[in-house]
Parts: C-alpha cells; sequence; structure tokens
C-alpha cells in the first residue's frame, strides 16, 4: 500500500473490530445441543470408568481428560481442551508463552512489578501462568485480568486471600484453575492497570471471589473458594459462555449471582454450566441464584445449605440433572429452589426441570413450566448420568494436591 498512515489505520481498525468480536459472545441458539453435548461426555467417561479403561477413571469427563497423566506438569496446556457445557471453548492462555509467577507482592497497582501475578494477568499476549512455589498473595486492588489468560495453580498453593481478589471484566477467553480463593475483601477508589497501556480509576469493588462483569467465554475449575464479602462466584452485565466445575465452596451467605438485576435483559444471553461442584459446609444460599437465562445444572454434591439451593428471578431457564441434595434438618427449609419477586401466577411459566436428580432427608425440588412436564423430559435423547455417581465425580472438587511425576 502507497500510503502507510492509511495502511495503519485499516491494521487498527481491523484489530478493534477482533477485540470486539472475540469479547462479545452470541448464545448458544439451541442450548438444549450443549445440555446433550455434556450429557454424552458424561455417559461417555462413565461407561469406560465401568469397563475399567482408565484405572483412574472417575466418570467426571474433565477431570479424565488430563488427571490420569503423571506427566501433567509438561502438557499443563492439556487442560484447555478438557472443559464442557457454555465454557467449553475458553482456551485461556493456550496459545501463549508460559509465565512465572515469582513473587507474591502486589506494591504498587499502576505500575505492578514483573515476576508478579498482577504483572502477568494485565498483558496483551496469552499467557499460561504458573507459580513458582507456594504463596499467599495479598492483593491491594482488585486483579483486573487482560483477555486470554489461564492462571493455573498445580504444582504450588497458591492462595488469593485477605484482600480485593478476581475480576474479568469486558474480556474473553480466561481459565482459572488450582486456587484457593477466600476472605476477599473490598477494593477501590484508586487507580488500577488493566493492561500495558491503560489504568483507570476503580470506584468501591463488592468483595466477590471470581467477579465476572460482562466476560466471555470463562471457565472456572477446581478452585476451592470460601468466606468472601459479597459472592464466591457472581456473573452479571451480559456475561455468558461460562462452565464453572470441580469447586468446593463454603462458609458462605451468598454463593453464586448469575444475572445482575431482573431489568437488566441483556442477561437473556447468559449461558452457564454448572458442573462437578462441592456445596459444602456453611453455605446459606444462592448455589446459584439465576436472572433470565440458561443455566444447566449438573452432578453436583449439595451437602449443606441453611435457606435453599437454587433460587431465581425473572424467568430463568434452570435445568437441573444428576444433582444429589441433601437437605438440611431444619423442617422449613427442606426445599431446593425458591422463586424470587414473582407470585405463582408469574413463575408457574419459568421453565425449572429437574431429572434424575437424587432428593435425600426430605429434599423436593419445585418443578414450573415446562420442566414440570413429563413430555418436555422424555424428550430429551439422553437423561443425566445417575447421581449415585456423584460421590466419585466431586471427590476431587476444589484444589487438587499435585506433584512432578506423579497423577493429580
Amino acid at each position: 500500500m502507497e500510503n502507510p498512515i492509511i495502511f495503519l489505520l485499516i491494521i487498527t481498525f481491523f484489530s478493534v473490530l477482533l477485540q470486539i468480536w472475540s469479547v462479545s459472545s452470541s448464545p448458544i441458539a439451541d442450548p438444549e445441543v450443549v445440555v446433550q453435548e455434556v450429557l454424552t461426555s458424561i455417559n461417555n467417561a462413565t461407561a469406560r470408568r465401568n469397563l475399567g479403561f482408565l484405572s483412574c477413571g472417575t466418570g467426571n469427563p474433565i477431570d479424565d481428560c488430563w488427571r490420569c497423566d503423571p506427566n501433567w506438569e509438561n502438557n499443563r496446556k492439556r487442560l484447555a481442551d478438557c472443559a464442557i457445557g457454555f465454557g467449553k471453548r475458553a482456551i485461556g492462555g493456550k496459545n501463549g508463552k508460559y509465565y512465572v509467577v515469582t513473587d507474591p507482592s502486589d506494591k504498587d497497582v499502576v505500575n505492578p512489578k514483573p515476576g508478579t501475578l498482577r504483572h502477568a494477568v494485565i498483558q496483551k499476549e496469552p499467557l499460561w501462568i504458573i507459580f513458582k512455589r507456594d504463596m499467599v498473595i495479598k492483593l491491594k486492588a482488585e486483579l483486573l485480568m487482560n483477555s486470554f489468560k489461564t492462571i493455573d495453580g498445580r504444582g504450588a498453593s497458591v492462595h488469593i486471600a485477605g484482600g480485593p481478589c478476581i475480576t474479568i471484566q469486558f474480556v474473553t477467553n480466561i481459565i482459572i484453575h488450582g486456587i484457593n480463593i477466600h476472605d476477599c475483601k473490598q477494593g477501590g477508589n484508586t487507580y488500577v492497570r488493566d493492561s500495558p497501556e491503560h489504568y483507570g480509576w476503580r470506584t468501591v469493588s463488592d468483595g466477590d471471589g471470581v467477579s465476572i462483569f460482562g466476560g466471555s467465554h470463562i471457565w472456572v475449575d477446581h478452585c476451592s473458594l470460601s468466606n468472601c464479602r459479597d459472592g464466591l462466584i457472581d456473573a452479571i452485565h451480559g456475561s455468558t459462555a461460562i462452565t464453572l466445575s470441580n469447586n468446593y465452596m463454603t462458609h458462605h451467605n451468598k454463593v453464586m449471582l448469575l444475572g445482575h438485576s431482573d431489568s437488566y435483559t441483556q442477561d437473556k444471553n447468559m449461558q452457564v454450566t454448572i458442573a462437578f461442584n462441592h456445596f459444602g459446609e456453611g453455605l446459606v444460599q444462592r448455589m446459584p441464584r439465576c436472572r433470565h437465562g440458561y443455566f444447566h445444572v449438573v452432578n453436583n454434591d449439595y451437602t449443606h445449605w441453611i435457606m435453599y439451593a437454587i433460587g431465581g428471578s425473572a424467568s430463568p431457564t434452570i435445568n437441573s440433572q444428576g444433582n444429589r441434595y441433601l437437605a438440611p434438618n431444619n423442617k422449613d427449609r427442606k426445599e431446593v429452589t425458591k422463586r424470587e419477586d414473582a407470585p405463582q401466577s408469574k413463575w408457574k411459566n419459568w421453565n425449572w426441570r429437574s431429572d434424575g436428580d437424587l432428593m435425600l432427608n426430605g429434599a423436593f425440588f419445585t418443578r414450573s413450566g415446562a420442566g414440570a412436564s413429563s413430555s418436555y423430559a422424555r424428550a430429551s435423547s439422553l437423561s443425566a448420568k445417575s447421581s449415585s455417581l456423584v460421590s466419585s465425580m466431586t471427590a476431587g472438587a476444589g484444589v487438587l494436591r499435585c506433584r512432578k511425576g506423579s497423577r493429580c
């Protein structure tokens, strides 16, 4: 091209278009297709387990994809091929270099020091972020992530705790794996860098463990989360294409909010898979609390709640399959579900389905909409795998102990 300025402008224009395309994510037109893919992967994994195909097989298709490999440390990026559900295409930093975090400090959030986690996550290029040793990272401000990043805690005991925690805002392709996230606080009223070229003023944050705000293609796997100021994992403002799997959550009130508000209708595009998690001791409610979108809740173990397990408002679709629900002893808290801010005349049309769930200690799930119809259940070509396998599928929920030369 004769004019280099015009050429530069064209390159810049298409670069901006690419960024917009990569962050925005149209919902899957028929989410039931993704549900069937998940159920097929679970059925195949449990079949292999029953045949003794994998000596370490658990029937959990995510784990069986990578955990059997004793050479996991040299094959870390294999993990990026193992997600299922709506966040399946989250590749994180698969196509980038490794970045080794050597320094747990977070002294300067505008000019972060090389070797720190903050310096790693703000870079423009894809990165697979790992940790040189065990460390506790107390952040001074929210950890604002850039697109195409994996935070991989395998092989070290990594805690993000005691300060603000992780924010995934208007970015795409994020994997967070093997991190302890707890005791998260509010942050803000300060400048924070979110890329090598930009920093901006941040108002006071909510104090979530993981806050997803307008993000897409997100996968949070094998993390242990507890005792944060607001939610353990919240996804709002048009976030979509999310899988939350194999996490262990304890000691918290409002566990998981998926959907900003009843009036924020852009969250109709939200699609989330919640699979193989253990909702453990000290939990109260919102596992999750949903608005507007489509939520596939499959093969999770609910061993504790005080108020309810799954709630929602603004007509979300909730597809509960093959979970184990153990109700509390309180006779008034046996119901798994809770409809918020709507009379029965409205919520009776919300599509809430329960298929193959195991109800223990008096637990019961109130179906509604098409989910209350037996014909709807029969329309599925595959049913959820037996909830009797949930204990083996979720036995490794939370952060794993991974040692070099041994299976995780």
